[in-house]
């Protein structure tokens, strides 16, 4: 409908090994990945993880590698492989653009999954969860198939030197996407404005309202009587700062309605970022029974979203919605096996011996604690990884007992209701799309 669509660039490794044990439904993995450029590697990612009709419902999936700051192996080929399959996949049926997002907390897999991106053609790439200074740049010297390194922060000891070098993979000519950071302040879009070199090329405004990681309130954290960090005026970005900076932006949190962008478009932006609206709509790939709750529970105004300011390894805020069966509920939580197979989240840190090792505070305590980790660290926190693939239909099974899903969205998502037409149990893309344009001039 020629606005800007994303998809998520987290996870990806394991949302492509997962289709394919799952026999590929409708045999859309392996129609991209006949489309990629190196054909032994889409080949060896095919034969390692393909299981013909389908593994059986009750059966574990086939680990995914750790993501590791190798620029080869099993692991970083499956991360290349499946950015391209994703964006392949979503520029596909139209000529509109297409971006991918990612979080600069999780770094290892950042440069196999901006090439493997890009060699799909990428128009756009957006980051948060972090400062990505080094984004660009690295843009940069993928396209002209230069040599890229990006600075893995290791707690405790020197940085860890991540590589990716085009030449490895052959002579492809790539194009530059846009680079967009996601900030929630103007001191933060100034750094990434006049200290970058090159500069990012715009900015998407997000406030605390909106899903997933929030940036923690600025000053000494205050909870509310729900325990969840408390905002104010200090939170809410300057966006004179930003028209000051010249750099297109767009605002976020909470502007899924055609007044908000109307609003938007009068403080300057060029439009929204809408997340939480899409979530839950037909086309999504959240599970078809998660959505039917969110949805019912939204209309008879029975929906919360709790601002977890402990559930992220991250130390992150982290919107979680409320709904029964889900991790969101702690005994639900606190049954599952604590394990972290997945790896996106965990923290770099330097071992006596000085080798890198990783650690995550929602992994077992005492393997925590063994691994340098203060104790404290570990309590209340969530498997945001199994939960999220969980959530789009993608779960864990160990012995028997599925990984329980966890949903994250915006506050808005208490108003899907403005999406759907009366008497309507469900909403389309298309819907969202034209109740937010629906009086505006874009």
């Amino acid at each position: 409908m020629g606005q800007l669509g994303v998809v998520s660039g987290t996870g990806l490794d394991a949302v492509l090994s997962r289709r394919l044990q799952m026999g590929d439904p409708g045999g859309f993995n392996a129609k991209a990945m006949r489309q990629f450029p190196i054909p032994s590697i889409a080949n060896r990612v095919w034969e390692r993880y393909f299981i013909e009709g389908g593994k059986a419902e009750n059966a574990a999936f086939k680990s995914k590698p750790l993501p590791s700051s190798s620029p080869t192996g099993p692991g970083f080929e499956l991360t290349l492989v499946a950015a391209f399959v994703e964006v392949w996949l979503a520029k596909q049926g139209h000529q509109n653009p297409v971006g991918i997002n990612l979080l600069e907390k999780i770094q290892l897999p950042t440069l196999p999954t901006l090439y493997g991106a890009m060699l799909a053609g990428v128009d756009v790439v957006l980051m948060g969860a972090g400062i990505p200074r080094a984004i660009p740049a690295i843009l940069d010297r993928l396209a002209r198939a230069e040599k890229a390194e990006l600075t893995v922060e290791v707690a405790g000891g020197e940085p860890l030197i991540v590589t990716l070098d085009p030449a490895d993979f052959g002579s492809f000519t790539v194009r530059r996407p846009k680079f967009y950071a996601i900030v929630s302040s103007a001191s933060l879009a100034v750094v990434l404005a006049k200290k970058c070199h090159p500069p990012v090329d715009g900015f998407v405004v997000e406030g605390h309202t909106a899903g997933g990681h929030n940036a923690p309130p600025r000053g000494a954290t205050v909870l509310n009587e729900a325990g969840e960090p408390v905002y104010g005026e200090r939170d809410l970005p300057d966006l004179a700062k930003f028209r000051e900076l010249g750099l297109p932006f767009w605002l976020a949190g909470s502007y899924g309605s055609s007044e908000s962008l109307v609003a938007a478009k009068k403080e300057g932006a060029c439009g929204v970022q809408v997340g939480t609206a899409f979530a839950f709509c037909d086309e999504s790939g959240v599970t078809p029974e998660l959505k039917a709750e969110v949805i019912r529970r939204s209309l008879q105004h029975e929906l919360s979203v709790y601002t977890d300011p402990l559930a992220s390894p991250t130390g992150f805020p982290f919107k979680v919605v409320q709904v029964p069966g889900t991790a969101a509920e702690n005994p639900i939580n606190e049954r599952r096996d604590r394990v972290c197979d997945l790896g996106y989240l965990r923290e770099a840190y330097r071992q006596p011996n000085g080798d890198v090792g990783f650690r995550c505070p929602a992994e077992p305590p005492e393997d925590y604690v063994r691994k340098g980790g203060n104790l404290a660290d570990t309590h209340g926190r969530k498997c945001i990884c199994n939960g999220l693939l969980s959530t789009v239909g993608l779960p864990q099974v160990r012995h028997g007992l599925v990984e329980p899903a966890l949903l994250t969205a915006g506050d808005d998502v208490v108003h899907l209701d403005r999406y759907m037409a009366p008497g309507a149990n469900s909403y389309s893309a298309r819907e969202v799309i034209e109740t937010i344009l629906a009086g505006s001039s874009m």
